[in-house]
């Protein structure tokens, strides 16, 4: 059970969670020409301004006005791939505008309508930083009981931010990998937490990503040779052969097929150690996708070789 969770973990090891918190960033309306339109914001880009998916009859043209909810007005003003640039009229404060409009984007997998509790049930008990559109899976198994669990076992915890973006549900539609465009996604990382890192590693420790996104922050942050600080954004796409620098065991979901994190899982565990795994779940009648089950990792593949380190 996952309760059990803290007796894989040992006193020294470095547990990261990513601190993301969704936000109500989908809008139903309609468009000027009176047909029905969806909006998924996917990113804040200045006061009134966003990139969004755009859903409606017809893709809406640059100059085209959207309603996407009672008094809301935005103008379309071009377009970045799949994106759309949009200024909402009169609206200053996007996020609380999305607050008192908006609703959970839940996964599209999840075929009704948010609910008000969704607001706190697809969340995890730490997000803290606003941003996301989609929950970091692999922490919403957590509560504070675990985590104190956790503390008690004499293992550090420590906080990332990773904004999930509707990117992360998108499959792999090409057959040579080196063609898959990948989404972007924001993400934070602080000097202390660079150093508990760099602590955790010289003292023989493990550390412990919760879930895909915290994998794709620490890698992203050491691309160039060590872990560095800072913000940005990222477009890590990790696939078998990807030579691991930060992260010694994974907490996570069991994915999608043909998902980039599945791919990403497959780097770390090795494939066919994944596979077996894959095949036990579906035998004993695991759930997959967001409130699913998990699995540990607690030691990477050894590079080349596909099985534990």
């Amino acid at each position: 059970m996952f309760s059990h969770f803290p007796e894989l973990l040992e006193p020294g090891d470095l547990v990261i969670f990513n601190d993301t918190r969704v936000i109500p960033a989908r809008l139903t309306g309609r468009r000027d020409s009176g047909g029905r339109v969806e909006v998924l914001v996917e990113r804040i880009t200045g006061p009134g301004s966003v990139l969004a998916h755009v859903r409606s009859g017809k893709s809406p043209r640059a100059g085209s006005v959207l309603f996407p909810g009672t008094a809301i007005e935005a103008v379309v003003e071009g377009r970045e791939n799949d994106l759309f640039r949009l200024r909402f009229t009169a609206v200053d404060d996007v996020p609380d505008m999305l607050e008192r409009h908006g609703h959970v984007p839940l996964p599209p997998y999840i075929r009704r309508p948010d609910e008000p509790e969704d607001h706190e049930r697809y969340q995890t008990v730490y997000a803290r930083q606003p941003g996301a559109i989609a929950a970091p899976t692999a922490g919403l198994h957590f509560d504070e009981q675990t985590l104190q669990h956790i503390a008690t076992r004499g293992v550090e915890t420590g906080y990332i931010t990773l904004h999930v973006g509707a990117g992360t549900f998108q499959p792999v539609r090409v057959d040579n990998l080196d063609e898959h465009v990948m989404h972007r996604e924001y993400f934070e990382i602080s000097p202390e937490v660079c150093a508990r890192i760099a602590a955790t590693h010289a003292r023989g420790g493990r550390v412990v990503a919760v879930g895909t996104t915290v994998v794709r922050c620490l890698e992203s942050a050491a691309a160039g040779g060590t872990l560095q600080p800072g913000s940005g954004e990222t477009r890590l796409f990790i696939t078998p052969g990807f030579h691991f620098r930060v992260v010694d065991a994974l907490l996570t979901n069991f994915h999608l097929p043909e998902s980039t994190l599945l791919m990403l899982v497959c780097a770390f565990a090795g494939y066919q150690r994944t596979m077996n795994a894959y095949r036990h779940a579906i035998a004993a009648g695991y759930r997959f996708f967001s409130y699913g089950d998990a699995m540990f990792i607690g030691a990477r593949a050894a590079p080349g070789r596909g099985v534990a380190a």
